[in-house]
């Protein structure tokens, strides 16, 4: 059973590869909204993994964030979650980033426990 409260916190310095010029997401050079929401679907993945059975893994399913302040190259950013709510297979996360300022961006994130040999047969079959 994964357990409410779990908390994750993950950090990262800001580079040019992760600027919305260069993933194409905006014409200027902070990090990109969509380089946020990687970190803080990183954060929650990772915060759960050790809880998790042999054999399974998380998706995310949903992310429902604002991004209310810029990063500019060189800043350090992090994001910090909490877990808040466990239903079945359902996890729901409160999420913050941050820069050296202050916060960037907050909202939630759910993830679902996978069989992750399962899941990604199910993908493949998608092809056939």
């Amino acid at each position: 059973m994964i357990a409410i409260g779990t908390k994750g916190h993950l950090e990262q310095v800001v580079t040019d590869d992760v600027c919305a010029d260069k993933i194409g997401s905006g014409l200027v050079k902070v990090f990109a909204t969509p380089m946020m929401i990687a970190l803080i679907e990183r954060t929650c993945n990772e915060s759960v993994l050790a809880q998790l059975e042999a054999g399974q893994g998380t998706v995310g399913t949903m992310v429902n964030v604002t991004h209310c302040a810029a990063t500019p190259v060189g800043m350090k950013v992090w994001c910090d979650s909490e877990l808040v709510e466990v239903d079945r297979r359902r996890l729901l996360f409160k999420v913050a980033a941050y820069d050296e300022c202050g916060l960037i961006g907050e909202g939630t994130h759910e993830r679902f426990v996978i069989d992750s040999e399962k899941f990604q047969q199910k993908a493949y079959n998608k092809k056939s």
